[in-house]
């Protein structure tokens, strides 16, 4: 059977994986203008995973898990922390630090580092604070996917290629075009936690065969175009080099 890659916006994916396991993974969803689909509109759902406690990413799990009573949650200990100050029984959501792999729902997944960071705070000033992930999704036989989070490059990429060996990269390039850095007291993003051209190299340290950008809403942003094009020109002296895969929102890709 195949695995079934779907763009949601953003850093959001819906991944079937090749024994029909539905898995979410950052479900930035409601009040994401170029997702396909809102959580009203989901109808089943086996696994939700959250990178970390950013609005983008964090995104609508509190009523994903509400509106889906058994869902299990694999996230950080800051979320895990939150979602249970939200209400959410605490025997559905499975806190994992990085490289520490367990398994719900029949889906193997491996938290890895993500040089970021992970923060939420409430109104009354109490706040939730924990290490940031990545995912290693092990979705078939001999399939498994990389989702980056936000993360920056950094050295270890190597080693993780060499260890884990995804096919499939989820990577963060440059920033929305819609984006709220205002929030965090920046007004103006010059780069995002990754160009295209540092994206590209982390994709060739991980070793992936496809490499899909996010953390984006428009496939023509400048960044993703360059990301899209360095990784061609590397491709064209090396044939082994990552193929670059852009989607748009609702777009999908199959293995």
């Amino acid at each position: 059977m195949t695995v079934t890659i779907r763009f949601l916006g953003t850093a959001a994916f819906e991944i079937i994986t090749a024994d029909s396991k539905r898995v979410l993974i950052d479900p930035f969803l409601d009040n994401n203008p170029v997702s396909p689909y809102k959580v009203a509109d989901l109808d089943n759902l086996d696994l939700l995973l959250v990178t970390h406690s950013a609005y983008d990413h964090l995104g609508d799990a509190e009523s994903i898990m509400r509106r889906f009573p058994n869902l299990p949650l694999i996230c950080g200990a800051d979320v895990r922390g939150y979602l249970m100050h939200q209400g959410i029984e605490s025997d559905r959501l499975h806190a994992s630090p990085w490289g520490m792999m367990i398994e719900k729902a029949g889906i193997k997944v491996r938290p890895v580092y993500s040089r970021h960071w992970s923060y939420i705070q409430l109104e009354n000033g109490q706040s939730f604070s924990s290490v940031p992930l990545g995912f290693i999704v092990y979705v078939g036989d001999d399939i498994s996917i990389y989702h980056a989070g936000d993360t920056t490059l950094y050295g270890d990429m190597k080693l993780y290629g060499e260890l884990y060996q995804p096919i499939v990269g989820l990577i963060n390039v440059g920033v929305p075009e819609d984006h709220r850095g205002a929030e965090h007291g920046v007004s103006e993003y010059l780069s995002g936690e990754m160009d295209a051209k540092e994206a590209a190299l982390a994709c060739e340290w991980w070793g992936l065969k496809y490499a899909i950008p996010c953390h984006h809403d428009n496939p023509d942003l400048p960044e993703i175009v360059k990301f899209k094009a360095v990784l061609e020109e590397k491709r064209k002296k090396d044939k082994t080099a990552p193929e670059p895969i852009v989607l748009a929102p609702g777009e999908t890709f199959q293995l």
